[in-house]
């Protein structure tokens, strides 16, 4: 069974398959690199909860940056984020964002926890 979440024409915010969740690219608020990966993180974490996951259970994050200099600013975000020792497979990569004031989109894929599976 699949179970999509805050679906609307274009897109579900999360996608729940075999105890799996998928949730859509976040994007967060603020003048820099690390005030918009603490606000993306805030929002992922918003996400996790309502799909019966948390950041312990992330199995994968996708991040990309729109300026790769930026990437030991994101990391000292990420790396105070990330439970010690839950570490998920991770890429990160350069790419062209939405809009010109996004400096950061996570992607994360997390496991659900077998209450809301």
């Amino acid at each position: 069974m699949i179970e999509r979440i805050e679906t609307g024409q274009r897109m579900s915010k999360i996608v729940k398959h075999n105890g799996v969740a998928y949730l859509c690219g976040q994007v967060g608020d603020g003048d820099t690199v690390a005030d918009q990966t603490k606000d993306c993180l805030l929002r992922v974490e918003a996400l996790l909860a309502k799909a019966g996951s948390s950041r312990d259970q992330i199995l994968q994050a996708i991040i990309w940056l729109s300026d790769m200099n930026d990437f030991d600013e994101m990391n000292a975000v990420w790396d105070k984020w990330v439970p010690k020792g839950q570490a998920p497979a991770r890429a990160c990569g350069e790419a062209r964002l939405a809009r010109d004031t996004l400096k950061v989109e996570i992607i994360v894929t997390a496991a659900c926890s077998k209450d809301s599976l």
